[in-house]
């Protein structure tokens, strides 16, 4: 089944982000307790007192990446600075930490109403499935945050994570390369997500967009592309052509058919 967005395009394909999208939750409170865990593992390298803020850095420079890269390598080179000789190590030890601590944090996630029917309505119509998480985490990272909602077993064509995407949001060329990984235009593309810049920016490409309402934080913009979004003004974004519930993206998807 495909949808109408106008005269000339069909919509094909459909973009999800996941963090108080998908799996609605406290993200500063979460991030509190994943610093608290993660920054004991690398004590013996780099005081405990400066490595978040280091994380945080490196994390938010990931945003300058301008395609020449992976955002792995990136990142490697950025959190590395000054440890050269240890770059490998420092991120095998990240890889080490997702792999065995990651699961241990504590996470206390709510799910939007009727997500799993919402979501099984939605494979129904045969749409290509993107999950547009922003790539700042490695692939099974982003598999046991959807494990969290039990949406891991999803016929996603393409997830997005830091060693297979070379830009990150904010940046529109990070939805460019989604376009260009699933082989299909822009126009023929919606983006679902709570935030109003990371997200809706989407719009810029040419995309359809539809800001869901549904976490207690709708409309706060994320701090995790730092200056970009310093220099972005709301007023920046075009308005989303849908809002509401993640439960209304399937009538969304009705209406691009009208």
């Amino acid at each position: 089944m495909v949808f109408r967005v106008n005269s000339i395009t069909m919509l094909k394909a459909i973009l999800f982000d996941l963090d108080n999208t998908l799996i609605l939750f406290d993200e500063d409170r979460f991030y509190q307790g994943y610093f608290q865990r993660i920054e004991k593992l690398f004590v013996d390298i780099i005081p405990a007192d400066k490595f978040v803020g280091r994380l945080i850095s490196a994390t938010r420079t990931m945003v300058q990446n301008n395609g020449e890269m992976t955002n792995a390598e990136y990142f490697k080179e950025a959190f590395a600075r000054g440890y050269t000789d240890r770059r490998d190590e420092l991120w095998n030890r990240f890889l080490y930490f997702y792999e065995t601590e990651y699961d241990k944090l504590d996470v206390n996630i709510t799910l939007p109403n009727h997500l799993h029917k919402t979501m099984d309505n939605i494979v129904q119509t045969g749409l290509t499935l993107v999950l547009a998480s922003n790539p700042i985490f490695p692939l099974n990272v982003q598999m046991k945050r959807l494990a969290w909602a039990n949406l891991d077993h999803l016929p996603f064509e393409l997830l997005t994570h830091i060693e297979n995407m070379s830009f990150c949001k904010p940046r529109i060329e990070y939805y460019l390369e989604i376009c260009q990984k699933i082989d299909l235009p822009p126009e023929a593309c919606l983006m679902v997500g709570n935030d109003p810049v990371n997200d809706m920016i989407a719009a810029h490409t040419g995309m359809k967009t539809y800001l869901t309402d549904d976490s207690k934080d709708a409309g706060r913009v994320g701090i995790d592309a730092g200056e970009v979004l310093q220099r972005l003004r709301l007023e920046d974004i075009p308005e989303p052509d849908f809002k509401g519930p993640l439960s209304k993206v399937p009538s969304a998807l009705q209406r691009c058919t009208e």
